[in-house]
């Protein structure tokens, strides 16, 4: 198409408000339908439609009440006495959880990892502990070593003291609170042998050099409602990894059964239009903030769910690389017209090829994950639907 300007197009699309036993999938539908008839636009064959978690896991009903929460804790650790390691600093995220985990138990050691958590909380400043003389990968720190040091350190975006906040949430539950800061996991094991870690994307890790330690009981938040206790929802594969705080006294839990969800809108799409659309619901983008440091992933994938054709990684050439060295000789018509063929010609993967570096072969739906959590956003923007078009465009198309 000789005359195309545009490529890649991302739309925030506005939906109504979900609410419990709502139909979600006719509503992606009929949103995306209504978005493009009241701007004139084609849904065209492999355009994206992506939905967020959040309204899929309300739609569903997936909700979890602190009691609940407590109770399969008590299940799992009946002594009550017992180590929560790693979580992440977040009153959004774990906050919650650990009112649930803290109405379960009679004692909890809490460790946490400095200096910072798993996706970029900070603790500590790292040029702090190195005029302090620590090693965070060899020293513990007691909460009274860390604060002789430290002093009281709030976060810089939420302006909490986290080791303070924490200490609260536990003991506003009748429960007994010792705070140390730790980066080996195994260090728990000098107080409990008992031990809930809490870490998303390193718990397999945890959990396996806890139980060659001598740990006795190592349960991850993925343990944690992944089956219904006293009628809540629940997350068979993430338990509580993924949830939200929905009220002071619940949580909204990762969506489950995501897949029929994702066919069933591409099937509709599909009777509607005509055309081969992919779906995927998602959750945080996988990127990380320059400024403040932290890791967007606080959910345990980006994607729970897509349509067979995203599945992958994109396979692309890099067009200035080409222009430097293969066609440096070419310019105007010529140029574009040697590209043209280079692009039309490549096969298979091209990893090692000279002609892709720098082209960053993550997955397709990390990055269309991405791209749509930048696009929606979390506050009010009102767009839990993003619709992308001209996504699997290249230079000749």
């Amino acid at each position: 198409m000789e005359d195309r300007r545009i490529g890649t197009v991302a739309r925030g699309v506005r939906a109504p408000i979900i609410r419990q036993g709502d139909d979600i999938a006719a509503i992606v539908v009929d949103s995306v339908l209504a978005a493009a008839e009241s701007e004139g636009l084609e849904i065209r064959d492999r355009d994206v439609v992506a939905v967020t978690e959040a309204v899929v896991a309300r739609a569903q009903g997936n909700y979890a009440t602190v009691d609940q929460i407590a109770a399969d804790v008590r299940a799992k650790f009946p002594g009550g006495e017992f180590g929560v390691i790693f979580p992440i600093l977040s009153r959004n995220r774990f906050a919650i959880c650990l009112r649930g985990i803290a109405r379960g138990a009679k004692k909890i050691y809490l460790m946490l990892s400095y200096p910072s958590d798993e996706v970029g909380n900070g603790l500590i400043d790292i040029d702090s502990l190195d005029n302090a003389g620590i090693d965070p990968w060899a020293d513990v720190l007691t909460e009274e070593k860390y604060r002789s040091l430290f002093g009281v350190v709030k976060h810089p975006f939420t302006g909490v003291d986290y080791i303070s906040y924490y200490r609260e949430v536990i003991e506003s539950q009748g429960c007994e609170v010792e705070i140390l800061l730790a980066n080996d996991c195994r260090k728990i094991l000098d107080c409990t042998k008992n031990v809930l870690t809490c870490d998303i994307h390193t718990r397999a890790r945890t959990k396996k050099l806890l139980k060659a330690a001598g740990a006795e009981t190592v349960y991850g938040l993925d343990n944690i409602l992944s089956a219904p206790v006293d009628g809540s929802g629940c997350n068979e594969n993430y338990g509580l990894l993924g949830s939200n705080k929905a009220t002071e006294e619940t949580v909204k839990l990762f969506p489950r059964d995501c897949e029929p969800v994702v066919a069933g809108i591409a099937a509709a799409l599909k009777e509607k239009t005509g055309k081969n659309v992919e779906v995927m619901i998602y959750g945080d983008g996988a990127f990380k903030d320059p400024v403040g440091k932290i890791w967007e992933l606080a959910d345990p994938v980006v994607s729970p769910a897509h349509t067979p054709g995203l599945i992958g990684q994109p396979n692309e050439l890099k067009l200035k690389y080409l222009a430097d060295n293969d066609f440096k000789e070419l310019s105007g018509d010529a140029l574009k017209a040697a590209i043209s063929e280079r692009i039309r010609e490549k096969t298979g993967n091209l990893v090692g090829n000279m002609a892709s570096q720098g082209t960053t072969p993550r997955r397709l739906t990390d990055l269309i994950g991405s791209l749509c959590d930048l696009t929606s956003g979390s506050g009010d923007k009102g767009t839990p639907i993003v619709w992308i078009q001209g996504y699997f465009d290249n230079y000749t198309m």
